[in-house]
């Protein structure tokens, strides 16, 4: 089959739909490194090379993960939901995800949405009522939901598989095919089975169009992704998937289909719809009611591109359950636009196993932001990237990155050069006189990376692009030691002043090739090499009311790096700031609280 390649376009418009997450707890690095901080990357090149992105999400409040917090600390879900959404909102602020809109789903505007195309589905027969068993506890006198029973997964033989889909092999299933279920609210494995009606979503009518969507155009999905989805498709083992629970937690069933007062529409339903939902809540916010429609109405533009960021254990629920959703909703008169890729990653696994908020073996996304700086994060979770396969994290490795790749390449290069420059020419960028044909070929070898790094970011290969920026950094370095301008100074300040100036154009534009990874240090580099103004733009928190009640959101106005992707001219006497160290190095003392064991305290690198 001939590859399909999509060559970047300017201002194409581009929706990168960002998992969301349960706010029942502190998120971990586990998490970011999978599906938060990746789709940030990929959308800070997009509006660098001038698209139209549309980045969005939000706090999942309606998952049973969240009721068992609630149940567990004595409090109810909303105070549960107020808690932990406003800490992620805050983790994010800090390590710089840059989200056009982060909401969540208790929102009047979701509800509205949520109902439409339930009601939809409804109509094109995507939806039908039945009676259903499920497992009920007599001790809690309740069914239990997916998420309230646990057990042994029926086909990979994984235990504490939940009672929808195991996160070990990734396969859907219903509650009672589980060995050995056993309730999560009492304990209890003396569980019942008993008949309730529910709403179900007519899986089987979308086997045969996805498999055939799955067939066009998926060159650019990643091979475990595509794999696993037809696999599953070519199984034929969908059938009709209950979407509504015995709860009183969630979306209401829309009133046009009776009186349901003690059910809801369950979340994996609703939360997909978050990303069509909060694009409609954007356009509201900033005062253009229709604006969404350039991204998802395909009757408007059926060119925009679609990016679902996830972990593995949603890929199920984004390139089949989502689209076959879509593909029951375009059965009406209007259309919505299919994702355009799903690029899912493999795990970060911590002591050889999964980060698990509900288990406990984590990483807190808070907590390791306020011991170090988020570029140190953020580019060893980059290097770390688990885009094909399962990465362990340890401590030992974070900081042997965060020295030996980031300080010592990078930021000793910037460091040197700048404070070099700062001293000896004045604080301004020196007149290089005429360039030697050495210069001008060297200059085109870094220039050269804004269509190779440009390229690998555009693909979702964010740990390649890191490498061949780092790559081009490390040339750098090797030109400055082949051409020592502090030596050079004393007998050849001219022959000095090219090779500074080289460098310094150099580092000028492998900051912009940096910036979707390291935005933080970016920032300051710009500001050292005298530019005026915010590279990446501003984020901030806004207070939204809703007839549901008000709701923190965070939003960007990236204005400022629309159409940077471009090799600039480095202005001849320009006044420099005077610079300092843009990364912290690292030792013992500074994993101590980490690891346990104490050491000296880390130095500027």
């Amino acid at each position: 089959m001939r590859k399909r390649i999509v060559e970047p376009m300017p201002n194409e418009k581009i929706l990168v739909g960002v998992a969301w997450p349960y706010v029942n707890g502190e998120k971990h690095i586990g998490q970011i490194a999978g599906a938060y901080l990746p789709p940030d990357t990929f959308a800070r090149y997009q509006r660098l090379i001038g698209n139209d992105v549309l980045m969005v999400s939000g706090s999942d409040t309606h998952g049973t993960p969240i009721m068992l917090k609630a149940e567990a600390e004595g409090i109810t879900p909303e105070a549960v939901v107020e808690k932990y959404h406003g800490l992620f909102v805050q983790g994010c602020l800090d390590m710089g995800i840059t989200f056009d809109l982060y909401t969540h789903t208790d929102t009047q505007n979701h509800w509205d949405v949520t109902q439409q195309m339930f009601l939809r589905h409804f109509e094109t027969g995507y939806i039908y009522k039945d009676e259903q068993k499920q497992l009920f506890d007599p001790l809690a006198g309740r069914f239990l939901a997916d998420r309230y029973v646990e057990g042994i997964c029926p086909h990979c033989g994984a235990a504490g598989a939940r009672g929808d889909q195991c996160d070990n092999c990734g396969r859907l299933y219903d509650a009672l095919e589980l060995i050995n279920p056993r309730s999560k609210i009492t304990g209890s494995t003396e569980l019942e089975v008993r008949s309730t009606e529910h709403f179900f979503l007519d899986m089987a009518k979308m086997n045969g169009p996805l498999l055939e969507w799955i067939a066009t155009d998926k060159d650019h999905w990643r091979p475990h992704v595509l794999n696993s989805t037809r696999g599953q498709l070519e199984l034929r083992e969908l059938r009709g998937r209950p979407i509504t629970r015995d709860l009183d937690w969630g979306v209401t069933i829309p009133e046009a289909l009776g009186a349901y007062p003690d059910k809801r529409i369950y979340v994996w339903y609703d939360a997909v719809i978050g990303y069509l939902s909060a694009a409609v809540e954007w356009a509201a916010i900033v005062g253009d009611a229709d604006a969404w429609r350039a991204w998802w109405d395909a009757d408007v533009n059926p060119a925009a591109r679609i990016y679902n960021f996830i972990g593995k254990d949603n890929i199920v629920f984004h390139t089949i359950i989502w689209p076959g959703m879509l593909m029951g909703y375009n059965a009406g008169a209007s259309h919505l636009n299919l994702p355009y890729d799903v690029p899912a990653n493999e795990y970060l696994n911590l002591g050889a196993q999964k980060f698990s908020t509900s288990r406990g073996n984590v990483i807190g996304f808070n907590a390791i932001l306020e011991d170090f700086q988020p570029d140190a994060v953020r580019y060893v979770l980059t290097s770390l990237a688990p885009e094909t396969a399962d990465v362990e994290f340890t401590w030992q490795d974070f900081m042997d990155r965060v020295n030996n790749e980031l300080v010592a390449n990078w930021g000793n290069l910037v460091n040197r050069v700048m404070g070099f420059a700062y001293k000896r020419f004045e604080g301004r960028v020196p007149d290089p006189g005429t360039l030697t044909p050495e210069d001008a070929a060297f200059l085109d070898e870094i220039k050269a990376g804004y269509a190779t790094v440009g390229a690998l970011y555009g693909a979702v290969k964010l740990k390649a692009a890191l490498l061949e920026t780092r790559r081009l950094s490390q040339r750098v370095n090797q030109y400055l030691n082949d051409h020592a301008p502090w030596k050079a100074i004393a007998t050849d300040p001219q022959g000095a002043a090219r090779a500074v100036y080289v460098a310094l154009q150099a580092i000028d534009w492998l900051n912009l090739m940096w910036g979707p990874i390291l935005p933080h240090s970016a920032e300051k580099v710009h500001a050292m090499l005298g530019y005026a103004g915010a590279l990446f733009g501003t984020q901030y928190t806004q207070v939204v009311e809703d007839v549901r009640g008000s709701h923190l959101v965070l939003r960007y106005d990236g204005t400022s790096a629309t159409g940077r992707w471009a090799a600039g001219t480095l202005p001849v006497g320009q006044p420099l700031r005077e610079p300092s160290a843009l990364f912290i190095k690292l030792d013992d003392a500074a994993l101590a609280k980490w690891t346990g064991e104490e050491a000296d305290a880390g130095e500027p690198g």
